[in-house]
């Protein structure tokens, strides 16, 4: 979508009091936004904005009792329903081959044609899961870029100019990734629309207009509309989704069970309630995504005032420690069990930039997937196209559905543990991830490259807390160095003339200045946040999103 000047405030004026807020309006969002749609998005505000709240403020209460000392725990009562013998719904076959999955910012339309067709080799994905979430800012013209970029896809005829480089790009609909969608959290308002002068659900908006501009074209070819759903925290909130997909598909006057949704287990709470989540949703879930890096955020934000929980470097946390080696293999037996398929992780390499270093991330993606596929995944994740293949060679066959792990304690030990290094490196590394971070997201991009990784929103989340959670405890490092606001603040500046040096030798110094500067301010700005007194209990959770 190519951004419009600004029009004149233009308000939806309808029955069910849609506005527009703290943002012009241009005539690619009444095109994309037809009064059609707000009217459906307003209804189901009314209908389902109130529930939502309340499940937002159990959330709070929750996290005031682990504050206090509690943990998750779970439900071990057998008379509830989940108990039983059931199985979910019959998964569609276009939805029965996922061994990898590709995503990034449905904002990006370079980006989505990239992940969506073959590479030169003829090579792709078998899914490209477009992200209205973690790896992209949720600013106003990257939502509607994302809403215009899925429509074009449904209709075929998406296309990408890149005047820089003079190079055309265009969607290949005749063979091409299948299309999934991820919608934003639960906990996310979109601040640009208004309902009765109260914002809508993002996740809300995502979705209707998502199914609104796609899913009966892909009904008519024979397509599942598929979406994905995280940072889900509680039964009862799985409760809530499917209540909403039911409703949209009934006002789309599209039969009930159509659409299908993966879930993302990415938090503590969740993970112990995966059962009753995937009963709650059985007519609508086709899976169960092990999303290891918000986990990873969520078991250091949840037990953030736990003095003996304090998390080692984030370096040293992965699939071995064993409540995360708990958490995949719960997740893959209750899925199977269900006949549910379960989704891997995500390996968030980029390319290195010489061939010994993409040697030597290409071996550590072949390592996890290997153990992804060996203990029961179904699929997995990748960041970028460049690992698509070392990924795609660990998945054998089609799925893995009939793997039940029946030997394996459904109810394992799902509580980390204060196991491994607290050192100076890895306090860098999580203060040069915030510099990185806070620049892209000044520059309105919600994931960047950087250091041979692909960081975004979650991999800065476990930054944060983690600084914040040492920083709270008064954590010695192995140097004998305690962590203070002073240490904090001295990391920030070291690294920001580290960077400094760094960018001098790629660019010229006409352009270095401006480039510098943004730096500068990214590093003002990320040390304030992570510095804070209080933990924020999410970084998007910004006033100038709305912008």
């Amino acid at each position: 979508m190519n951004n419009q000047k600004t029009q004149p405030q233009f308000n939806i004026k309808l029955g069910d009091s849609l506005t527009t807020h703290e943002k012009a309006w241009n005539s690619s969002a009444q095109n994309l936004l037809t009064e059609d749609l707000a009217n459906l998005i307003a209804k189901l505000h009314k209908q389902f904005n109130a529930k939502r709240l309340e499940l937002l403020e159990q959330r709070k209460i929750r996290q005031i009792k682990y504050d206090a000392g509690e943990s998750p725990e779970y439900f071990k009562d057998n008379s509830m329903p989940h108990h039983g013998d059931w199985k979910i719904a019959t998964i569609p076959a276009d939805l029965l081959k996922r061994r990898v999955e590709i995503t990034g910012p449905v904002s990006s339309t370079k980006m989505v044609i990239n992940m969506l067709n073959p590479d030169s080799n003829g090579l792709r994905a078998d899914m490209a899961m477009l992200d209205f979430e973690d790896s992209m800012k949720p600013s106003w013209d990257n939502v509607l870029n994302g809403i215009e970029n899925v429509k074009g896809i449904a209709d075929g005829n998406l296309e990408f100019h890149d005047e820089v480089k003079n190079k055309h790009y265009k969607y290949n609909a005749e063979d091409h990734a299948k299309l999934m969608i991820r919608i934003r959290g639960l906990h996310l308002d979109e601040s640009n629309l208004q309902v009765d002068q109260q914002p809508v659900s993002a996740a809300l908006l995502d979705f209707v207009a998502s199914v609104y501009h796609t899913a009966k074209e892909q009904i008519k070819q024979g397509l599942t509309p598929k979406f994905y759903v995280p940072k889900i925290e509680h039964y009862l909130e799985a409760r809530y989704w499917n209540e909403i997909f039911t409703a949209v598909e009934k006002a789309m006057d599209i039969e009930v069970g159509t659409i299908r949704m993966t879930f993302l287990i990415e938090t503590l709470p969740a993970a112990f309630q995966m059962e009753e989540i995937l009963y709650e949703l059985r007519e609508h879930i086709v899976a169960m995504n092990v999303g290891r890096w918000d986990k990873i955020f969520s078991d250091i934000k949840v037990l953030k005032n736990h003095p003996d929980k304090v998390m080692a470097d984030r370096s040293t946390i992965d699939m071995s420690k064993f409540w995360m080696n708990n958490y995949a293999k719960r997740l893959i037996k209750i899925c199977h069990t269900h006949g549910a398929m379960a989704i891997g992780g995500m390996s968030a390499f980029t390319p290195g930039k010489d061939k010994k270093q993409r040697l030597a991330q290409t071996e550590k993606v072949i390592a996890d997937k290997s153990n992804e596929a060996k203990i029961g995944h179904d699929g997995c994740w990748v960041s970028h196209p460049y690992f698509i293949k070392p990924a795609l060679d660990q998945f054998k066959q089609d799925n893995q559905l009939n793997r039940l792990l029946e030997d394996f304690n459904k109810f394992p030990d799902l509580i980390p543990q204060s196991e491994g290094p607290t050192t100076l490196a890895g306090l860098v590394t999580n203060i040069r991830v915030a510099i990185a971070y806070q620049k892209g997201w000044n520059d309105d991009i919600g994931c960047v490259s950087w250091d041979g990784m692909m960081e975004d929103l979650a991999t800065l989340e476990i930054s944060r807390a983690q600084t914040w959670q040492w920083l709270k405890h008064q954590v010695k490092l192995e140097n004998g160095q305690t962590v203070d606001k002073e240490l904090i603040k001295n990391i920030f500046k070291q690294e920001l003339e580290k960077i400094n040096h760094e960018l001098s030798e790629f660019y010229s110094q006409d352009k270095l200045s401006a480039i510098l500067s943004s730096y500068k301010q990214a590093c003002s700005d990320a040390e304030k946040l992570f510095t804070q007194d209080a933990f924020k209990e999410f970084f998007s959770l910004k006033s100038d999103i709305a912008q």
